[in-house]
């Protein structure tokens, strides 16, 4: 029987208290990226829906297509302890001007769990905006698409 993922929206929405648990999260995170080449450090706090935090950074290689994202470090460290249910992630980077935001590829692996999450997006200050992942990527394409063939 297939593992369902993601899951339907969360009632409850994050309380700030949280937020800034996540925020801080991330920033530790961030701390911790390697990444000589880009000098762009990001960090990622995702929270599964029972409550645990999962931290990522970016690692990026001289090879650069084997580097990995910090959504995808935190996603994939949370996979591989067995959690599949996602309620928000925040991630954060270096820039006083925009706000972090995942790349294509980090999208996609959001949106494997589930298209109703909470994303907080910050600046180095902390400053941040909060997004759902329909707003990062509309006319998604997921796991639900492939029961339809």
């Amino acid at each position: 029987m297939a593992q369902q993922h993601g899951g339907a929206p969360n009632p409850a929405a994050l309380g700030p208290e949280q937020v800034q648990l996540l925020l801080a999260t991330s920033k530790e995170a961030k701390r911790f990226a390697y990444c000589p080449y880009s000098n762009y450090p990001v960090g990622a706090a995702l929270l599964t829906s029972d409550g645990k935090i999962f931290s990522g950074c970016n690692i990026e290689n001289a090879c650069y297509p084997l580097g990995v994202c910090a959504e995808r470090t935190a996603i994939q460290k949370a996979v591989s302890e067995g959690h599949t249910k996602f309620r928000a992630i925040a991630i954060i980077c270096n820039s006083q001007e925009t706000f972090a935001v995942p790349c294509g590829a980090c999208r996609q692996v959001l949106r494997e769990f589930g298209k109703h999450w909470e994303i907080f997006l910050a600046k180095a200050d902390g400053t941040h905006i909060q997004k759902t992942l329909e707003d990062l990527l509309p006319f998604s394409f997921g796991p639900e698409d492939l029961k339809m063939v």
